[in-house]
């Protein structure tokens, strides 16, 4: 049986008990002890008081170190994957890129086409490869040739080489222009990003004689990547005419130093006669100021002698993005980069998609030669899209603007030829 109790129940209980004794009266305070001040509860109410101000205090600054290292390590994470600088770092890349990326692929109607360069071969010379960057996971290079190390397996000690593989075959947050190329990669180029150009040459006959439907020249078209240094030997500009002798595009930048430094001309082996060779616009479609002018009209005085050009080879040819250009970094981030070099690339997107929708072109196709590259040539200076008020060639803006579903509609009058996107 359970009791309950509540405290009125004990008292009575204490009270009724008769074995209970009555306690002892309290001895009598001392006249002493009555008359002291009662200095003793005011001094330890003070202390208490003090003590816990001080412990109040301490908290305060506690809590607000704390809260300066939530904010600095809140600053730096949105700083890690948002910042939108020069480098754009973490997981994913910055708003910037992602934005550049789509005002590109609408500028020069990437994203109207279908095609992904399935069963064209592209041989990409310049520093070399990273594969181990996340847009890069799906990709498997075809072939590898280390001309600087001799190494083996893929490597990139400078980064450009990544950046531009990335423009063409990336397939995670970037986008490349032709992902499903079959990729062969020629490292020619050093870490500073300087090269001999009888190594360069040496590069492109490989590119030939491995099956490139395709070589992107990327080279002297990139900030910081230092002149080649050119010998007596077998040069670039030798090879690059072999190939597309052979029905090879090759595909280079016309070079960085537009402006007031600019030497008159694009670099080499862009200047080459059937080379396509690519100058650079920026988000608006304007002319980069950095692109090189073409020297059309011939000279004797500075050398080279140039001799006067006539479409569809006047230089450039055609532009494309190049400036503040989403890619992919070998430290495994995204960056914007400037530069004719990514211009090159779009471009070398652009025949990989035509290839494929058009095999015939191709080197190994019915009508695999050169006269197979002045067509597209052509087809090229009808395509691109002019600049305001522009009347033929432009010795900056080329032919124009690269629209790559026009492009294959020029090589397709007929409209069930051809895959793209309404």
């Amino acid at each position: 049986m359970s009791t309950q109790f509540e405290w009125s129940d004990v008292k009575s209980s204490n009270e009724d008990t008769p074995s209970s004794s009555p306690l002892p009266p309290l001895p009598p305070i001392s006249e002493s002890m009555a008359t002291l001040p009662s200095m003793g509860a005011s001094t330890g109410q003070a202390q208490y008081t003090t003590a816990l101000e001080g412990d109040i205090a301490i908290a305060k600054k506690i809590v607000s170190f704390s809260l300066s290292l939530i904010m600095i390590a809140s600053l730096a994470y949105v700083g890690f994957v948002i910042f939108d600088g020069a480098e754009l770092t973490g997981y994913r890349p910055g708003g910037a890129a992602l934005e550049s990326q789509e005002i590109y692929d609408d500028l020069i109607q990437a994203n109207k086409v279908s095609l992904t360069g399935a069963g064209v071969t592209v041989c990409i010379v310049d520093s070399g490869l990273n594969k181990d960057h996340q847009d890069l996971d799906n990709l498997r290079v075809s072939k590898w040739k280390d001309f600087v190390g001799n190494a083996n397996l893929p490597y990139d000690d400078h980064g450009h080489g990544t950046s531009m593989a990335g423009i063409l075959v990336a397939d995670g947050w970037m986008k490349g222009i032709a992902p499903d190329v079959t990729l062969l990669v020629a490292k020619a180029l050093a870490a500073n990003g300087s090269g001999d150009d009888a190594v360069v040459a040496e590069a492109i006959d490989w590119c030939a004689e491995n099956g490139a439907h395709i070589i992107s020249l990327s080279l002297g078209g990139a900030p910081g990547l230092l002149p080649f240094n050119f010998g007596a030997e077998r040069s670039s500009a030798q090879a690059a005419e072999d190939a597309v002798e052979s029905g090879i595009y090759v595909v280079a930048a016309a070079g960085n130093d537009g402006g007031e430094g600019d030497d008159g001309d694009v670099a080499t082996p862009c200047s080459e006669t059937a080379v396509i060779c690519v100058g650079g616009v920026t988000q608006s479609g304007t002319h980069w100021e950095g692109s090189s002018v073409g020297d059309n009209n011939g000279r004797l005085w500075p050398l080279p002698i140039i001799t006067p050009r006539s479409d569809p080879h006047k230089k450039p040819e055609i532009v494309a993005p190049a400036e503040s250009v989403a890619v992919i970094n070998k430290e495994g981030t995204w960056s914007l980069s400037d530069g004719t070099s990514a211009a090159t690339v779009y471009v070398t997107g652009a025949i990989a998609l035509l290839l494929q929708n058009n095999p015939e072109l191709a080197a190994n196709g019915s009508q695999g030669d050169i006269s197979s590259i002045n067509q597209v040539k052509q087809w090229i200076q009808q395509s691109s899209l002019p600049k305001a008020n522009q009347e033929g060639h432009d010795d900056n803006y080329g032919y124009g603007l690269l629209q790559i579903k026009a492009l294959i509609e020029a090589a397709n009058p007929s409209p069930e030829s051809i895959t793209v996107e309404s």
